[in-house]
């Protein structure tokens, strides 16, 4: 683990990334970034009341001297926020109700992603995935060419490292939406200095059993080698054939995948969740994330059951995302 993120901090280091954080009261938050402004990686930006997030600060013996703070009700530049909102939502807000809900931390902070006042943001330690992602679909929106954001975990033990995708998102994903899922992983995995071999998962490995959930994968992976001819993936592949070389040369002995797949594309986010959390509880794996992907400027969430310790190194996965 040590290794992944030495590699972050030099990425990100002297690039006077600022990153938001909406939730400015949260003990987890304060502490972490704190630890960011004193090793000088980033600028936090601490969204709340100032006197009270001052106070909280001084409880926990966090230093906030290289770290900002806004309060969407005193902050100096609305006016800006306000117009560039109603803009965005092409007419769907009044400026009085953009008024309203740029008070909402989350969208204030993202509104300062997408007006590069920062250059991500890290949410969902007292907020629900919704409320993180809501506000970042619908003002900075996913990139061109993508039809949903996605999210991953980076799963970690020593050395080993693997891609696990869509964990948090997107709850039954059609062929399409599998081929985005796995082009835009492949992204992540080489953010990682993962080189990504990806293996489409489901209970069939190369039609060993037929239905349409096998038939989907599929035509999943024929969609991404037509989207990305360079991309080495192969499937429909159970966990064993995509993983373990021996079961890979009985089962899909031809495929240029033999047990050496390191992105795991799950068929439906139930797969993904319940699996990443089995490698997570019973392989002794970490989790990092979700990470975010698709979104034309980073932004990512939290689980509401972080620590100091998730929030400090998803920070610096945003701030990498934000080069």
């Amino acid at each position: 683990m040590s290794d992944l993120f030495e590699g972050l901090k030099e990425k990100v280091s002297g690039r006077e990334l600022k990153i938001v954080f909406p939730e400015g009261l949260d003990e987890r938050i304060i502490k972490a970034a704190g630890r960011l402004a004193a090793e000088k990686l980033i600028t936090p930006i601490l969204i709340g009341d100032i006197e009270k997030v001052q106070a909280k600060a001084l409880e926990f013996g966090v230093s906030l001297e290289e770290v900002e703070i806004y309060d969407p009700k005193s902050y100096m530049g609305m006016d800006e926020l306000v117009a560039a909102f109603i803009e965005r939502r092409k007419g769907k807000s009044s400026e009085e109700d953009a008024r309203k809900i740029l008070l909402d931390e989350n969208y204030f902070g993202t509104m300062l992603v997408y007006l590069h006042k920062a250059n991500g943001l890290v949410s969902g330690a007292a907020h629900s995935t919704a409320d993180t992602v809501r506000p970042a679909l619908q003002i900075i929106k996913t990139t061109q060419g993508v039809k949903k954001t996605s999210g991953v975990f980076i799963m970690v033990r020593e050395d080993e490292k693997y891609v696990f995708a869509d964990c948090a998102i997107n709850i039954a994903p059609d062929s399409m939406d599998l081929a985005e899922i796995a082009i835009e992983s492949a992204k992540t995995a080489s953010m990682f200095g993962i080189e990504p071999r990806i293996a489409m998962l489901s209970f069939s490995t190369k039609g060993s059993a037929k239905s349409r959930e096998t038939e989907r994968v599929a035509e999943a992976v024929a969609e991404a080698k037509r989207r990305d001819p360079r991309l080495v993936i192969d499937g429909e592949f159970q966990f064993d054939a995509a993983f373990v070389p021996s079961v890979a040369k009985s089962k899909a002995p031809d495929s240029q995948l033999q047990g050496d797949a390191n992105v795991f594309i799950f068929p439906n986010l139930e797969a993904g969740n319940i699996g990443y959390k089995i490698a997570q509880r019973l392989g002794g794996f970490e989790a990092v994330g979700p990470i975010l992907q698709g979104l034309n400027r980073p932004v990512n969430d939290l689980s509401r059951g972080c620590n100091e310790e998730d929030v400090y190194k998803l920070a610096l996965i945003t701030a990498a995302q934000g080069l």
